[in-house]
């Protein structure tokens, strides 16, 4: 997310209050040192570290240039006005290097890093389209990855009985992964004329949609055994036939999030659990994000929370061959081009608006 000078500072004010917070933490957990609490706190605290030194040393210069202007407008003497305005002259142009240096260290802080990406297609409001449109958004994220020379792994597939998809997830490999997929997060809108639709109207459905960076184990540990509930169980399709005859479908419960998982693509149960453990880590990362931007920026933390998941990032209109993404107000006539693939027109528009730049992933709705 692309931030003016005033929202950096907010966003700063906020770290800096968090950076106190965890100076004192670690002095009263500094007697147990092999503490869990103690190294998590520690971690953070380095990790702030050079970004809030810098910030204390800008809010210094403020001041310091602050009181050096009101010396100009204060004194008579000519000659102590003008040193006290040399002064601030130059004081000025050190706030300038030191907001370009905040502005990078935010930037470093805030860049996602080029990984595989696990990327979540959902059913929201529609029925039966709503899971039709499942299907149409795979296919177009497929055609557009492929035209950027990126690698398609599916992950998981929950078919419905009409033909369409509860959820569909995929992998995304290869150079510039995230920067490719990273506008694509939020709730997407279908408008178009169902084929059962006999009178012709128009129905409206939503498809949410997550891109999740695969975590790192130096970033998400070990999940312990005691945390999964492992159930395994004969693989079915559409209408409940047999996909095969094995027990090979695989669903893990993470126990204290209550999160699940199921993968029945593969006629391996190992291959069906490594891709379902694949899915479960990206979703515990993506909250373990979430909660660490919680204790930093609350007001964040409310957009994240509610409104940000439900509203709309773009519809897609089929009686007009219309695409509008409404994050730039962009509108094109293009409907099919769009749908197979050629996204890039509307990224450069959400790039040249910096939106959706180093936001952090957010989990769909529902």
């Amino acid at each position: 997310m692309s931030l003016s000078r005033q929202q950096l500072l907010d966003q700063l004010a906020q770290l800096e209050r968090r950076y106190s917070q965890l100076e004192q933490q670690v002095v009263q957990l500094a007697g147990q040192p092999d503490n869990k609490a103690y190294q998590q706190t520690a971690k953070e605290l380095s990790d702030l570290r050079d970004l809030v030194l810098t910030f204390r040393t800008y809010q210094r210069v403020e001041r310091d240039a602050l009181e050096a202007e009101s010396i100009v407008h204060a004194q008579t003497d000519q000659e102590m006005r003008q040193m006290a305005n040399e002064e601030a002259t130059a004081l000025r142009q050190q706030q300038k290097a030191l907001v370009t240096q905040l502005e990078g260290f935010w930037r470093e802080q805030h860049q996602e890093p080029e990984r595989p990406l696990i990327v979540e297609i959902r059913a929201g409001t529609g029925g039966l389209e709503a899971s039709l449109f499942v299907g149409d958004l795979y296919r177009m994220y497929t055609k557009f990855a492929a035209k950027r020379g990126l690698v398609v792994e599916g992950m998981q597939l929950q078919p419905t009985e009409a033909g369409g998809f509860k959820e569909i997830s995929f992998a995304v490999k290869g150079p510039g992964a995230w920067s490719a997929l990273q506008y694509e997060r939020g709730v997407h809108r279908v408008q178009r004329v169902p084929q059962t639709e006999a009178q012709g109207r128009i129905h409206t459905s939503t498809v949410t949609v997550a891109v999740l960076p695969e975590p790192e184990d130096v970033e998400l540990p070990a999940i312990p055994a005691k945390d999964l509930q492992i159930d395994v169980y004969r693989s079915s399709g559409p209408g409940g036939q047999s996909v095969n005859t094995t027990d090979s479908a695989v669903r893990i419960r993470h126990i204290p999030t209550g999160l699940m998982v199921t993968c029945q693509d593969e006629r391996s149960q190992m291959r069906n659990k490594d891709k379902a453990m694949r899915v479960l880590r990206a979703r515990l990362l993506d909250q373990l994000k979430h909660s660490q931007q919680q204790r930093i920026a609350s007001d964040r933390r409310r957009q994240v929370g509610t409104g940000e998941r439900s509203e709309k990032i773009r519809t897609y209109n089929f009686p007009d061959r219309r695409v509008t993404d409404h994050r730039v107000g962009l509108t094109l006539h293009k409907l099919d081009l769009v749908m197979e693939g050629a996204l890039e027109e509307l990224h450069a528009a959400l790039q040249a608006q910096g939106e959706g730049q180093g936001a952090a992933p957010q989990a769909p709705a529902g």
